[in-house]
């Protein structure tokens, strides 16, 4: 079956539904010595089946296949950035695992809740892991972040982390930073004082603003640089204001980061705010694996 799958992806599919058009073909069922391939679904179960495992034995195999790619297509990255971000798989029945939480399409209903990372550079899918459907804690994250040096390509220098508020922790931090890699988390845990002063635009006629602070959140061994952007809320289209904001935070909306990384707040940003693929990447996988397989 793995083997099958090797030769899906060598002769240019991508995709396990792909082998609907050379269940027939002549040469590959030549090399496995079979009249036709099994059905789709037949590779489908048989990656459904796998454990946990097996599962980290793939991403071995899919380390080192990645690896030799890289070097025969003279591919070289000396600085690479690994998105992660979770999702919501919706299960039916009675499946370990299985949690109510934030299902948007199915609200009410139980689901598992896992973990992707992906290589922005090659739009690769990187390391994972399928998981109870609630969310992912600081000890989770850190034990992510601390496999990741097993799966990189030997060119590798540098790694930026990119991920959500959800997951910012101590532990996230601390892992990352032991590991020797860059990142840039979401913030929804803390809320950092910014000094007043400290605002700026990056040009005169823009609204948002930009501000940074070293801060120690609650249950940090030591301060961190958080940075951030301030939008002004929109008014009233009709300009009638029904009551006034008391504060200036009122006014504005704001998006807090903590990161490693030098440079101005805007750039830093800036540098996150390419992480938006990884949403496409997340829609791609659940449309050809997660809610593919039956």
């Amino acid at each position: 079956m793995v083997y099958g799958i090797i030769m899906l992806l060598f002769i240019g599919f991508n995709r396990i539904w792909h082998f609907l058009y050379i269940r027939i073909d002549p040469m590959l069922c030549s090399i496995f010595n079979v009249v036709r391939l099994p059905y789709v679904t037949t590779y489908w179960r048989y990656v459904d089946s796998l454990g946990i495992n097996q599962g980290r034995s793939l991403l071995e195999v899919m380390s080192a296949l990645r690896e030799r790619v890289w070097q025969l297509c003279g591919i070289a990255y000396s600085t690479i950035h690994l998105n992660m971000d979770t999702t919501v798989e919706t299960i039916y029945g009675k499946q370990q695992g299985g949690r109510k939480g934030h299902n948007t399409k199915n609200r009410g209903k139980e689901g598992l809740r896992p973990v992707l990372c992906f290589i922005e550079e090659t739009r690769e899918y990187f390391v994972g892991k399928l998981r109870a459907g609630k969310t992912i804690a600081g000890e989770e994250v850190a034990a992510l972040i601390r496999s990741f040096k097993n799966y990189l390509p030997g060119c590798v220098k540098r790694v930026v982390l990119r991920g959500d508020g959800e997951f910012i922790s101590w532990e996230a931090v601390k892992a990352a930073i032991e590991e020797g890699f860059d990142f840039i988390f979401a913030n929804k845990g803390c809320n950092p004082p910014f000094e007043p002063s400290g605002w700026y635009k990056v040009r005169k006629r823009d609204v948002i603003e930009y501000n940074e602070v070293w801060y120690q959140p609650m249950g940090w061994a030591y301060a961190c640089r958080f940075v951030v952007m301030r939008i002004p809320k929109e008014e009233d289209s009709k300009g009638a204001q029904t009551q006034l904001e008391l504060l200036e935070d009122g006014r504005y909306k704001y998006r807090i980061f903590v990161t490693n990384l030098r440079g101005r707040p805007h750039a830093v940003i800036e540098e996150y705010d390419k992480r938006a693929d990884c949403e496409n990447l997340i829609g791609e996988a659940k449309r050809e694996g997660l809610e593919a397989i039956p």
